[in-house]
């Protein structure tokens, strides 16, 4: 039989495991502040998007094409196309009437793809979005 010495108090022990939660929350913390501040856009391979005929497209259209992560938009002085993904941290925005707006950490974009309000600090990209002589739309990525 263990001597009252050997024997940890219950205030003790329960001591002993708070700061054993409150240090492995700390790591968990740091760990995701890293992760954080380490990313990095992925540099996606360019690709061509062959987005069919440009008379399927009327004036004021905006068309989303998930796997190119773009936005074609058909103004009055042409085709316009936006990446989707939000210049922050990456997640692909969502098409609101108001515009854009990134689900992840709230950052908002105007129509045009303009910075509204962060936490993202540059507007949507910019992809270039061309008529081939077939009269096909042509998005280019990357």
């Amino acid at each position: 039989m263990p001597s009252k010495d050997d024997q940890l108090s219950r205030g003790t022990f329960l001591r002993r495991v708070v700061k054993g939660l409150l240090a492995g929350s700390a790591l968990l913390g740091l760990g995701a502040m890293v992760q954080y501040l380490g990313y990095q856009q992925d540099s996606s391979p360019r690709e061509i998007f062959d987005l069919g005929p440009a008379e399927d497209y009327p004036l004021g259209a905006r068309n989303i094409y998930p796997s190119a992560q773009a936005v074609i938009v058909h103004a009055d002085d042409g085709f316009h196309a936006l990446s989707l993904v939000c210049p922050h941290l990456g997640c692909v925005v969502n098409m609101t009437g108001a515009g854009f707006e990134c689900p992840c950490h709230g950052s908002r974009f105007m129509p045009d793809g303009s910075l509204k309000n962060g936490p993202a600090s540059r507007p949507l990209r910019t992809l270039r979005v061309e008529m081939n002589a077939a009269g096909h739309l042509i998005l280019y990525t990357g």
